[in-house]
């Protein structure tokens, strides 16, 4: 038997996918045209003899949450659950705090896997390597390799090239140690709470001498990268298995449109279903299939709305004649009127972009001729400047027709009356 974690952590967590996450819970924003959850939960619910997921985080419940826990319930045919941490207890914390729960059922091994990664979660691959590298409580890292300079912005593994064993790991060291990084995703088995609570009890007795009446709480926050597998390296109870399919992290806004077109790729071979393919004036349509378009009836090929590549469409939106939408996600109930342009954007529900109007961001993607490049953490600002990147709308935004918004940030529900480049308009 076994089960899964998801960690999806919290509120305070998605401030750089700001506006978007005023409206929803980071780890439920659409990508490739489903929760950004729903890519973890499929491919756990693939795994042969998955009984039951858990979400771990500190979100409070409410209908949207309870709303995609029912329904991808009923879609997936397993028990999914939401365990709520009472604070941010980091990655290991969450896990020891819900020891019983995860452990109940007597699971020989769980996954646990992060929200905020996009990947083709290779768990059986997983799950077969763990039966042939080292002994039965051994934990294994799913890893891939990653550039010398981008590495140091992840945790490094260090291995046995013969075993695979980790022999050393180190959290976003200051200088180079492994091209080998951590993806963020993980296959333990119940062994691994000795080790959480070793961890624990030392936490205790040295924050009890310091701060007795605020120990608890500090001494349950544990880290599994640097508190757990710093301390298990070399001791042959921690394995790296790697992959060469994609992977991502989706820290920002900019890296989902990247997540979405790693997934929409792989739809070609997962979910044909989901895309709708078109080669009318000489665009590959790559879309999901949910766009509303209004009566286009004997018009021109040439004023048929051009989508693609990489584009992802929510329902209820609608499209005009001759509107040209590329590498962007366009959120449920926008309104793109005739002859725009959006590319590299994320247009947020029931906005409106008018007649001729452009709207335009700066891609934030991995550099296409290095083959182990990731995506950058993105700062908001560098030298006192907004960082060029995509364009985000948030929720019911208005831009008039024929103006230009290039690589700006726009809070929700404002109606704009000109043109405005590299800014965050609030």
């Amino acid at each position: 038997m076994l089960k899964a974690v998801i960690l999806i952590g919290g509120p305070q967590k998605g401030t750089r996918f700001r506006p978007l996450s005023f409206e929803v819970p980071k780890p439920l924003f659409p990508v490739a045209g489903v929760p950004m959850l729903q890519h973890h939960i499929e491919a756990c619910a693939k795994v042969p003899n998955m009984k039951e997921i858990l979400l771990i985080g500190f979100y409070q419940p409410n209908e949207e949450l309870t709303r995609f826990l029912f329904t991808s319930q009923q879609e997936f045919k397993i028990t999914i659950r939401y365990l709520q941490e009472y604070a941010a207890l980091g990655t290991g914390g969450g896990l020891y705090h819900f020891r019983d729960q995860i452990l109940s059922g007597g699971p020989q091994a769980f996954f646990v896997l992060n929200a905020d990664v996009c990947s083709e979660f290779p768990l059986p691959e997983m799950l077969a390597f763990h039966q042939e590298h080292g002994d039965p409580s051994s934990l294994v890292i799913l890893g891939t390799t990653a550039n010398r300079t981008q590495s140091l912005n992840y945790g490094c593994i260090v291995e046995n090239e013969e075993t695979n064993e980790v022999l050393h790991y180190v959290e976003k060291p200051g200088t180079f140690v492994s091209d080998i990084i951590n993806c963020g995703i993980y296959l333990f088995t119940p062994d691994i709470f000795q080790h959480i609570a070793g961890v624990f009890q030392k936490n205790q007795q040295d924050i009890l001498l310091e701060e007795p009446a605020n120990g608890w709480h500090r001494a349950a926050a544990i880290r599994l990268e640097q508190d757990i597998f710093t301390a298990l390296a070399g001791q042959g109870k921690l394995y790296v298995y790697k992959t060469l399919s994609f992977w991502s992290q989706i820290k920002s806004a900019g890296s989902a449109i990247y997540a979405s077109r790693l997934y929409l790729n792989r739809y070609h071979i997962t979910h044909p279903e989901r895309l709708a393919c078109n080669q009318d004036g000489g665009y590959f349509i790559l879309t999901v299939f949910h766009v509303q378009q209004p009566p286009l009836i004997a018009i021109p090929t040439s004023l048929c709305p051009q989508l693609g590549p990489n584009v992802s469409i929510g329902t209820g939106v609608t499209i005009g004649a001759g509107v040209r939408v590329r590498e962007s996600i366009i959120l449920h109930g926008a309104s793109l009127q005739d002859h725009c342009c959006v590319l590299n954007c994320i247009v947020g529900w029931d906005s409106t972009i008018g007649k001729w109007a452009r709207v335009e961001g700066t891609p934030s993607d991995p550099n296409p001729n290095d083959p182990y490049a990731k995506i950058d953490s993105e700062t908001l600002f560098r030298d006192s400047k907004l960082t060029p990147s995509i364009t985000i709308l948030g929720c019911n935004v208005t831009i008039p027709s024929e103006v230009i918004i290039l690589n700006s940030i726009v809070l929700p529900h404002k109606d704009l009356n000109r043109s405005f480049k590299n800014q965050i308009i609030l």
